[in-house]
């Protein structure tokens, strides 16, 4: 990419209008990954004290609870983020360990129940689906997967950024990630497939709290961006595109 291309794409987040965020009336400990639908925002997060791992669905507007389950399955309690796929939602949860396994769950996302699942060999952190199957990163996105849904291994990649995805989304045909590049500083970064190749960088900055805004969940539905950075108690920002 040229460096006019380069500037021709790079913009930053607080140019899109900020809305009032929601707080989360629940504490859900540590916030992994996040989409949004119909008014309802699904978030994954993980409590390392307890070694537990959870699925819940809160209501966009209000923050209120709707409904969570437990995902951790014996020394598999850390999800990643996660990705609506119709009527399911697909969540990996691998073992607390950079270079341990992970079992990729695909769950109703109304009743939350388990409906299939298959295993990776690495540490997953993030997942997204698209027409064409799965994408997913592992830890800090060094390596990009793709797999079909029923889990056979279509190719891995390196990932030739150095921005560390902690969310992963397919929008349009274009690979949605959001991550840290350093402790301070943060982007939402669009990606041509198959190749991985940048196309788009959001610069985004930090809460009041000096928390990176890409720091954990991200979705971008409907032209509006939606963070979850925080833990508890954790808010919900969302951005509306200029």
């Amino acid at each position: 990419m040229t460096a006019i291309l380069w500037l021709a794409w790079l913009a930053q987040l607080d140019t899109w209008k900020a809305l009032p965020p929601v707080t989360l009336q629940t504490d859900v400990h540590h916030v992994q990954g996040i989409d949004v639908e119909g008014g309802v925002l699904w978030v994954s997060s993980v409590d390392k004290r307890a070694l537990k791992g959870y699925l819940s669905r809160f209501d966009v507007r209000t923050g209120k609870l709707l409904a969570q389950v437990e995902v951790q399955e014996g020394a598999r309690f850390h999800p990643g983020g996660l990705t609506l796929d119709g009527d399911s939602v697909w969540i990996p949860v691998a073992e607390y360990d950079r270079d341990g396994p992970t079992t990729m769950q695909r769950r109703d996302k109304k009743t939350l129940a388990l409906r299939g699942q298959f295993p990776v060999e690495d540490h997953i952190g993030c997942v997204a689906a698209g027409t064409d199957g799965l994408i997913g990163g592992n830890w800090d996105s060094k390596v990009l997967y793709r797999w079909t849904r029923a889990g056979v291994e279509l190719s891995r990649t390196p990932n030739p950024g150095r921005t560390s995805y902690q969310d992963l989304k397919l929008v349009r045909g274009e690979l949605l990630g959001s991550g840290n590049v350093s402790a301070r500083e943060g982007a939402v970064e669009w990606l041509r497939l198959p190749d991985f190749q940048l196309l788009k960088r959001l610069e985004a900055g930090a809460t009041d709290r000096g928390v990176p805004y890409t720091h954990e969940g991200m979705t971008l539905r409907n032209g509006r961006l939606y963070l979850l950075p925080e833990d508890a108690p954790s808010r919900l920002f969302t951005f509306v595109a200029p």
